[in-house]
């Protein structure tokens, strides 16, 4: 018999979280479909199931309803299961349990000691290693080969997020201007979607031979052309990270030895010099970390999630204690999406 299986987006980023899991569904011959409280659904292809309305939902019947959100509808049928839409960026990861979820599926050892710990005291929700399925595809292509030489000249990744208290785009826009001018590097730019426009436009216009900006949904996408990374307290930065290869940040909110962390404009260029000599000692602290935050290379983040969920129906899809009422998080996804029926 089918399983159904419910993907839940509220952001465009969704799709490359999720996508390799819907793979990984239909490689099992079971079914997945698509809801999105926000953008997403209009970038849906041929073949993608989009079920539009609660009522759709309800009549599909998932057994799981999996989500890179940090909420879910609670109304929805099936286990609601959390699998992040990044890496810790900085803030504590705690902020992800609002009491929505039955199962957390963290990425690695890191996580899954910090969301095991407060399961533990908790009780309302399980935690399981799986790896990200986002990375499946990049993983499954990548494996632990080694890190390619650096290319002249350099191709130099600009990713910032776009909280204004964390984002250093507006800080080195001078210095980005600066160096992509005269050839001795190659600029790629993208921010997050929510980046304020005036600072998107400003970069755009910066466009010559040696910067583009480029506009991928998927981030991993531009991943094998860069030799490095600059950035500031983004989580698209631990992702870069478990390419092996550098990142300079500036303010970083949580530094350490795997990055070159800067606090002044003026130390941009030397940073950058000093990333590309790829000195040992960061090297090494690159895959020390790369290895606590997510050790898996096989690609098969996605079959593990699918594993995590059959396991924990089996056992009987409970934990120890109820989920906290959420009164008021709960009205205000039925006000957003429009639904007042029964749970």
């Amino acid at each position: 018999m089918k399983k159904h299986y419910l993907l839940y987006g509220s952001e465009r980023y969704a799709l490359a979280i999720l996508r390799p899991l819907q793979n990984a569904i239909r490689a099992r011959g079971h079914e997945a479909a698509w809801f999105f409280d926000g953008p997403g659904g209009d970038d849906l292809v041929e073949g993608e199931t989009w079920l539009r309305t609660t009522e759709d939902v309800r009549r599909y019947n998932p057994i799981a309803v999996v989500t890179s959100s940090n909420a879910v509808p609670h109304f929805f049928p099936g286990v609601k299961v959390e699998t992040f839409h990044g890496f810790d960026a900085g803030k504590p990861r705690h902020i992800y349990i609002r009491g929505f979820f039955d199962l957390y599926c963290t990425t690695g050892p890191r996580d899954s000691r910090a969301f095991g710990e407060i399961a533990a005291k908790l009780g309302h929700f399980a935690v399981k290693e799986t790896g990200w399925p986002k990375l499946d595809p990049y993983m499954g292509e990548i494996g632990r080969r080694p890190v390619p030489p650096v290319q002249r000249p350099p191709v130099i990744l600009y990713h910032s997020t776009f909280s204004p208290s964390w984002s250093a785009a507006e800080i080195l826009y001078d210095q980005v201007k600066a160096l992509s001018r005269d050839g001795r590097y190659r600029f790629v730019v993208t921010f997050h979607p929510k980046m304020n426009p005036d600072t998107t436009a400003k970069f755009k216009a910066l466009q010559n031979d040696y910067l583009r900006f480029a506009e991928n949904d998927n981030i991993l996408e531009l991943f094998g052309d860069a030799d490095m990374m600059c950035s500031d307290t983004s989580s698209a930065l631990n992702e870069f990270l478990l390419t092996g290869k550098p990142v300079v940040t500036f303010k970083n909110r949580r530094p350490g030895p795997q990055l070159i962390d800067i606090d002044d404009p003026a130390q941009f260029e030397s940073a950058i010099q000093r990333a590309l000599s790829r000195p040992p000692e960061l090297m090494q602290a690159i895959d020390d970390y790369a290895n606590a935050i997510h050790p898996y290379r096989d690609g098969r983040s996605s079959e593990r999630v699918l594993d995590a969920i059959d396991a924990f129906i089996a056992e009987g899809a409970r934990n120890p204690r109820r989920k906290p009422l959420n009164f008021w998080r709960k009205l205000k996804i039925r006000r957003r999406i429009g639904y007042w029926g029964p749970a």
